[in-house]
């Protein structure tokens, strides 16, 4: 049976756009990190590699849903920020480096409130060809993260 907080979880999914969507799952990504991190603190390697793991999982997912048509630079972008922070949670888990995560810590927080700007620039039920303008704001901001 579900708890009241999965089953808010599951409606926050079910009704939330794809821009909402990102946001989320940078959130998730965010939270598994620094779960990742208190592990890391407690030497608990198998709990750093379980959230380390959830994270990378969001990254996969984040860059198999890439467009590259709609998002041309961007996509292309995101494209190499999310190889580079799988390169480097790999990396961070086979050596326990904190500083590593903390970076690609540092790099969701800001892509999530790249994507958050989108998400207030973009109304609920405005067509595509208003996300053209909102992509302005994740482009500013990846301008000191690309790879």
């Amino acid at each position: 049976m579900k708890t009241q907080c999965q089953q808010y979880a599951a409606t926050q999914v079910a009704t939330a756009d794809r821009l909402q969507l990102v946001v989320m799952l940078y959130e998730g990504a965010i939270s598994f990190l620094r779960q990742a991190q208190e592990k890391m603190a407690l030497k608990d390697v198998a709990g750093k590699g379980l959230y380390l793991g959830k994270a990378l999982d969001i990254i996969a997912e984040l860059n198999a849903s890439l467009n590259f048509q709609e998002g041309r630079e961007v996509a292309t972008n995101l494209f190499h920020l999310y190889n580079f922070m799988t390169a480097h949670l790999t990396r961070a888990n086979i050596n326990g480096d904190r500083d590593a995560v903390e970076e690609v810590l540092g790099m969701l927080v800001q892509l999530k409130a790249a994507w958050e700007e989108v998400c207030k620039k973009v109304r609920p039920g405005e067509p595509a060809e208003s996300l053209d303008a909102a992509v302005e704001a994740p482009r500013q901001h990846l301008g000191s993260l690309v790879v």
